[in-house]
């Protein structure tokens, strides 16, 4: 895996905002950037920086989006994808929902 993510298009990135189902504020928060400039940015309105490609790479992957390389062989361009499929999400949820509230210590 590279250290330096892979640019991305506003077709791009509009794609994998939806896949994540997080609307562009819960983008705009995490990554520090105003709301109106993720919608620019998507729609092609404004030029994705090496900088906001970077944020926006990150914030997304965290959302759990995958971003797919080109496979020039293959003929397949760009994409996006789940990071995981709907059983391990489940089982994730399920997980994080166990034990129920923390209590205090004793010590």
């Amino acid at each position: 895996m590279t250290s330096t993510p892979r640019p991305i298009t506003a077709d791009l990135a509009r794609a994998a905002r939806a896949l994540a189902q997080v609307s562009r504020h819960d983008i705009a928060e995490h990554t520090g950037l105003e709301e109106e400039l993720v919608r620019d940015l998507e729609h092609g309105r404004r030029t994705i920086t090496p900088q906001l490609s970077d944020l926006l790479y990150r914030a997304l992957e965290e959302f759990g989006v995958e971003f797919l390389p080109v496979d020039e062989a293959a003929g397949v361009g760009y994409g996006v994808r789940q990071k995981f499929n709907p059983r391990t999400v489940k089982r994730l949820e399920n997980w994080e929902n166990e034990g129920g509230p923390a209590g205090d210590d004793d010590i």
